[in-house]
């Protein structure tokens, strides 16, 4: 669990489950809202970091609809935001990859269907939905001042894996090159999996893509 609180936001990492997968708390300090990115486990742990930091949380982001980053989504009782062309997977075991893993997940349904170029405000905070498909068809990057959440689109010295039902390579590379890569060098990745990095330094880096 890794925690920093920045000028602007404030920001909680979670490693959960048996994927390692990383969930994000993100809050707004001066109004306490709050929000969740990808809670694919652990949900006592995350709420009593809620409670501990006297947070309101508002609503569960999800960057793509595979198993390990939506399996606690219906523990919150909390709007679940998800782009239109992973919707589908959040209640589909076949699609969210659970059922090849002898067990299955289903989520709650959505409440709101994310397109690309869409606004998401938490108290005074806005993240920019940034469609970047090719590990799922509905995979997202988040963008919330000089920090972008990934997914598993783009990771530390990685990229999300296309080999699963529905990836498609050419666009995985093209949601980078064409998308990510657009940022400034300075902004912060975090993934969804693995450690943080910038985009500068992945440009540098990152072997998919050097």
């Amino acid at each position: 669990m890794n925690r920093r609180s920045e000028e602007k936001f404030f920001l909680e990492k979670f490693v959960v489950g048996p994927m390692a997968e990383n969930c994000y708390l993100v809050a707004d300090p001066a109004t306490k809202d709050a929000c969740l990115i990808d809670p694919g486990a652990d949900p006592d742990v995350i709420k009593r970091a809620i409670a501990r930091n006297g947070f309101n949380l508002k609503f569960i982001i999800n960057t793509h609809g595979h198993g390990d980053h939506i399996a606690a989504n219906g523990r919150f009782n909390v709007p679940i935001y998800i782009h239109r062309c992973d919707e589908d997977f959040l209640t589909d075991t076949e699609k969210n990859m659970s059922r090849f893993f002898l067990f299955g997940i289903k989520s709650p349904p959505a409440s709101r269907m994310l397109e690309d170029g869409d606004s998401v405000e938490l108290g005074a905070l806005k993240f920019e939905v940034i469609h970047t498909p090719g590990h799922t068809p509905g995979s997202i990057s988040l963008k919330l001042d000089d920090a972008v959440f990934t997914g598993d689109t783009l990771f530390q010295l990685g990229v999300g894996r296309t080999d699963f039902p529905y990836g498609d390579e050419k666009a995985l590379f093209n949601s980078i090159t064409r998308k990510l890569f657009l940022l400034p060098d300075g902004t912060a990745i975090y993934p969804g999996h693995g450690e943080s990095s910038t985009i500068g330094e992945e440009k540098r880096s990152n072997p998919f893509l050097t």
